[in-house]
């Protein structure tokens, strides 16, 4: 028997933060993104239209700048860690974040077996954001059943770690779930419930169990 790890990004394996809030760090734009992010949080915005709306905030965004943001946003302790003994037990790792997927596809190099984002215009942005390529929380429960086909796997083989309302859909589809230094919305429905800053203690809650 094997098993799935989904991990949600912003908010769970980095803490506190979230990569609009660290790229917008780059740019300078902190207040705008933090209104962007009420807006969202609040439901005022969809997912898309806030892709829009920060797409034209980072008009002028680098690739160093991407590189500079992900390098100095406060990820967990032990992630890697983490991922590697997953695969050492012979099981699957994998990130679903509604994030740009140019930033999130940057965790495969610390051991993610798989990492999905949002479809965003490639850096420097040139193109307009194509809508239809813009995750929201539904896609978390659709790329998850995906991978579990890919890796030959089910949703009773899946375990989810999140900390918002993004990750609730995909909390009441798996079995195991982890709120990690969650809000309400996952808190009150996970399985376990970890606050804190390193990953290795929330793995610990479902890491010897089957």
């Amino acid at each position: 028997m094997t098993r799935l790890h989904l991990f949600d990004m912003d908010g769970t394996l980095m803490h506190g933060s979230a990569a609009a809030i660290e790229i917008s760090r780059q740019l300078g734009v902190e207040r705008e993104i933090a209104e962007l992010e009420r807006a969202f949080a609040a439901r005022e915005l969809e997912p898309p239209r806030f892709a829009e709306l920060a797409c034209a905030l980072w008009r002028e965004l680098t690739e160093e700048q991407v590189a500079a943001a992900f390098d100095g946003a406060p990820w967990l302790a032990g992630i890697r860690d983490v991922w590697a003994e997953i695969r050492a037990r012979g099981e699957r790792c994998a990130v679903i974040s509604l994030s740009p997927g140019f930033f999130v596809e940057r965790l495969l190099t610390w051991g993610a077996d798989a990492a999905h984002g949002s479809r965003w215009p490639t850096v420097p942005f040139r193109d307009p954001v194509d809508p239809a390529g813009i995750l929201d929380a539904g896609a978390k429960v659709r790329i998850a059943d995906e991978l579990c086909v890919e890796f030959g796997l089910t949703r009773a083989d899946c375990v989810a770690y999140g900390d918002s309302m993004s990750d609730a859909l995909l909390f009441a589809a798996v079995p195991v779930s982890v709120a990690v230094n969650a809000d309400h919305h996952v808190r009150d429905i996970a399985v376990h419930s970890y606050a804190g800053r390193d990953l290795r203690e929330a793995y610990e809650l479902v890491g010897s169990r089957r």
